[in-house]
């Protein structure tokens, strides 16, 4: 099973042979290389580095994190394998803090694990390879919702910014605001995108223009710095991004630099999109001081790769996320629907419904 979405032309996670395979998204546009994975450690280790990235493939990578470790583990004991099983939960939760579908892929394979605990070890092995099989198959179906709820809200011949990667790489396929752009030109629409490059990491200098080179999508780059002039000069049409978490009264957590982008939406009177599967809604926080901002290296920020580009030793910051307010937020894309100006009682609302 594996993501085929992007064109087609691409797998961004895929289970062969008893083993995860991922493609290296570090490694990307320059070369396309897949990893292969047999351990919880491995692919928390995966997630840590980069190798897969976006909140929706970081869940379903985690689950087939724990289905690994169950492979691995069939011949154990129960108690012993229980043992082992609870530690790839707990390694693999420890791998990022901002995506909250990670910690919900997490919760899913725990609960067939408590599902039957005296069942044979090597039952549970499988249960959990197809419980991580069907997060998988329902992440792909429900970007394919979003889009088609997203698609209506663009109109034809609009040019559309967004920041960082939400396409297929971020998903297990089609994307969540890619996904949208993806639904919309299918749909015979004329789109066209502008994509930040999305500093420091390069996120959509690297993957999200690729990713619409593949689908023959046109695509402009530019840097993050130069949105706001592009806005006020009239040339952007609509703005659409995904989310690593969505609290409760619908402030959301993004790739660093999303906050700066809703708010030059604001101010040119550009409507601003969020597309995120229901998964990515954590109803335990309240708002979006809540939620956990990962720090991650200063070598980041320092230069890219071999490149240094600013003094040694020079103090830095690297928030990987921002939290956006929901009064930014003009429509928040889920596949159960479109909430419009989303706040606590609206996201309730969809969510019960």
């Amino acid at each position: 099973m594996g993501n085929t979405e992007a064109g087609r032309r691409v797998a961004t996670l895929s289970w062969n042979n008893g083993r995860l395979e991922l493609i290296d998204q570090r490694a990307l546009p320059m070369r396309v290389e897949y990893l292969a994975y047999d351990s919880a450690q491995g692919v928390a280790e995966a997630i840590r580095s980069m190798v897969v990235r976006g909140a929706p493939a970081i869940g379903c990578a985690a689950a087939y994190g724990v289905a690994l470790e169950a492979q691995r583990s069939r011949g154990r004991p129960r108690d012993e394998f229980l043992l082992h099983m609870e530690q790839a939960l707990e390694t693999l939760a420890a791998s990022r803090p901002t995506a909250v579908n990670l910690f919900w892929a997490l919760q899913r394979m725990r609960a067939v694990i408590e599902g039957d605990r005296t069942a044979p070890a090597a039952d549970i092995a499988q249960r959990l390879l197809a419980e991580a099989h069907r997060i998988l198959a329902e992440d792909v179906a429900a970007n394919r919702a979003m889009g088609e709820h997203g698609a209506r809200l663009l109109p034809d011949a609009v040019r559309v910014l967004t920041h960082c990667n939400a396409g297929a790489l971020a998903t297990a396929g089609h994307g969540t605001a890619l996904g949208v752009i993806r639904s919309a030109v299918e749909s015979g629409k004329h789109i066209s995108v502008v994509v930040d490059e999305t500093r420091p990491f390069l996120q959509g200098a690297r993957l999200t223009a690729w990713e619409l080179q593949q689908d023959n999508i046109p695509v402009t780059l530019i840097a993050d710095s130069m949105a706001g002039h592009l806005m006020q000069k009239g040339e952007i049409g609509a703005v659409i991004v995904g989310a690593d978490r969505v609290a409760a009264n619908g402030d959301f957590a993004n790739k660093i630099g999303t906050y700066m982008v809703a708010v030059l939406a604001r101010r040119h009177a550009i409507p601003f999109y969020v597309a995120a599967p229901i998964s990515t809604i954590d109803l335990q926080l309240a708002s979006g001081d809540l939620i956990p901002i990962e720090e991650r290296s200063a070598a980041e920020v320092l230069g890219f790769g071999e490149l240094q580009w600013a003094p040694p030793g020079t103090p830095v910051r690297n928030p990987a996320f921002d939290v956006t307010p929901a009064e930014l937020v003009t429509a928040l894309i889920t596949e159960k629907g479109v909430v419009e100006a989303p706040n606590a009682e609206r996201i309730a609302a969809l969510l019960s419904g």
